[in-house]
């Protein structure tokens, strides 16, 4: 039984310490053997504490698994796996040694019964993740990371002081609901919310995801929001902001992604709505809407990943990623864009595709729940969601006008990558129950009934229509040569200006402050030379320097006589 006590992540940090070790074919195979061999031992782990020890009077629990974790477990596993295969290619170490230690902290994440080994991998996921990014190397890439680094560490740190606060505020260190009552619950929440993404705090994604790598975008999108999701469904299920919070991520991002450029930016906005739905769950907190977050996150993971590996495959192949230089790739590229088409239908929810069975639960508990102004707000998301991931992506790296560029599909690896994940997708769609039957609860949901079909049927097929004719009256925003700036304005535009502009005053207060005390002793200098004998010395002339020497020895004389009469 002693395989029952190692926990899932152990495997991959092994894997780290083999993808540094090792090279080639030999490396490739080991690294595809781990998921595979931890993703089997974990299907066959019950619920229950398989791991715990004693840390100064507190239990740790670095293995607890229930059916939430499990869930999460799973899928990262099948990502993991995923992502390995996709980057087979990648004969960079540091991008193959980090991929390994960050799906293991994720891993680790998800399993952790208590607040310690949770902080624990909240930071490794941020120290582990930001070598996908740098490993671009570009100054952009380094600029962006260094700034993803230092978000995820404020979040680590404000989780850290949360926990301690908890800790004071129960004696317990337990990872279980937490709540917004008290400093605890609110520090703990805005260290997830800032991980999750949430509205103000989503810069980071937006602006680091898409200078990682090709093959670390994909690991990217896959774990690290993911994982504040489990967080929330797990600390915060019920919580009423939530619904609101997630309401707005799944809208705001719709009116940047359709004017962005940069189409792996348009996927980074798009992870942010769809977590939104996600986020939307979790706050309703009923057993549909938590069954159809986690469920949507499943999906997530692998429709977006699919269709972020369809856009490294077009980086990888032409080396370009703005929908202004692309187009046309469908006569070189048709199994790619065959491929990018599932994603872009899955992440639409089409009938028959993964994020219909997933979507659908959310949008019901919320009608059930009584929120209509909410199922309002996810229906103008869903409708977004088609026109800029759903359309936008495959339109413009594939059809549009013709760009004249002649990839051909990438290397095969990412092909069979991407063709594990569009048969997913299809998969699911089509045998939901196979999903359901993971879930935390059993609700009998059925998600292809005559209303659930038809409306998003009519919804689609509206959307499309709205597409086509604002092309047709040159009406879509145009793919513009540029980059555009949200929240991340202020860091990156108004802080840097108004810092620099302070240092201006300051370096020519400096510069005044200089030229007076210049001129001070220039005058001093004046005066000197005005005592000046003619003899090449200054005022020491008038006094020998035996006198002064006399008289340093008085002045030291006297100091030593009070000295020894006190």
């Amino acid at each position: 039984m002693w395989m029952l006590e190692l926990p899932p992540f152990v495997l991959f940090l092994i894997g780290g310490l083999i993808a540094a070790t090792t090279r080639g074919k030999l490396r490739g195979a080991l690294m595809i053997a781990i998921p595979i061999l931890s993703g089997l031992h974990l299907w066959t782990v019950p619920e229950g504490i398989h791991l715990q020890m004693m840390f100064l009077d507190y239990e740790l629990v670095p293995y607890r698994a229930d059916k939430l974790s499990l869930m999460f477990g799973y899928i990262f596993h099948i990502a993991a796996l995923i992502a390995i295969i996709y980057s087979l290619h990648v004969k960079d170490t540091v991008q193959q040694v980090a991929a390994m230690l960050y799906a293991g902290s994720a891993i680790g994440a998800v399993f952790a019964g208590d607040l310690i080994t949770l902080f624990v991998f909240w930071e490794l996921l941020a120290f582990t993740s930001v070598f996908l990014i740098w490993a671009r190397r570009t100054q952009r890439a380094y600029s962006a990371g260094m700034r993803y680094l230092i978000m995820q560490v404020l979040s680590g740190v404000i989780l850290l002081i949360g926990a301690l606060f908890y800790v004071g505020e129960t004696g317990s260190i337990s990872f279980d609901f937490i709540g917004l009552e008290g400093v605890a619950g609110w520090l703990i929440f805005i260290a997830f919310g800032i991980k999750c993404a949430f509205p103000f705090a989503h810069t980071w994604l937006t602006d680091a995801y898409p200078e990682s790598t090709p093959t670390g975008t994909v690991l990217l999108s896959a774990f690290t929001t993911k994982v504040a999701v489990y967080a929330l469904a797990r600390g915060y299920p019920g919580t009423e902001l939530l619904i609101y919070i997630g309401a707005a991520m799944t809208c705001f991002p719709i009116f940047f992604a359709v004017i962005e450029n940069d189409l792996r930016r348009v996927l980074a906005y798009s992870l942010i709505n769809q977590v939104g739905f996600m986020v939307v769950g979790i706050g309703i907190g009923t057993a549909l809407a938590l069954n159809g977050a986690v469920s949507h996150a499943f999906n997530d993971v692998i429709f977006k990943g699919l269709l972020f590996m369809s856009m490294g495959a077009v980086l990888h192949m032409t080396g370009r990623i703005n929908g202004s230089d692309l187009g046309g790739l469908y006569k070189t590229m048709p199994k790619t864009t065959i491929l990018c088409i599932v994603g872009a239908a899955s992440i639409s929810a089409f009938p028959l595709f993964s994020g219909f069975v997933s979507k659908s639960m959310v949008m019901s508990a919320a009608i059930e729940g009584g929120h209509d102004w909410v199922w309002l707000m996810l229906l103008f998301a869903s409708a977004g969601v088609f026109h800029h991931a759903g359309i936008k992506i495959p339109y413009f790296a594939f059809f549009a006008h013709d760009s004249g560029i002649r990839a051909n599909d990438p290397p095969s690896n990412m092909l069979w990558a991407m063709f594990i994940a569009a048969c997913l997708c299809i998969g699911i769609g089509i045998y939901p129950a196979a999903l359901y039957s993971l879930l935390p609860y059993d609700t009998g949901y059925n998600p292809y009934d005559a209303t659930h079909v038809l409306a998003q049927t009519q919804l689609l097929l509206f959307s499309a229509l709205a597409f086509v004719w604002l092309n047709l009256k040159n009406m879509y925003p145009p793919e513009l040569r540029s980059t555009h700036l949200d929240v991340d304005w202020v860091y990156r535009r108004l802080v840097p200006n108004i810092v620099q502009r302070i240092f201006a005053g300051i370096w020519k207060v400096d510069g005044q402050l200089r030229q007076a005390a210049l001129g001070k002793l220039s005058q001093c200098q004046a005066f000197l030379a005005r005592q000046h004998k003619g003899n090449g010395s200054f005022i020491s002339s008038a006094y020998p320097s035996g006198n002064m020497v006399l008289w340093v020895a008085v002045i030291l004389a006297a100091y030593l006589f009070i000295g020894f009469i006190k």
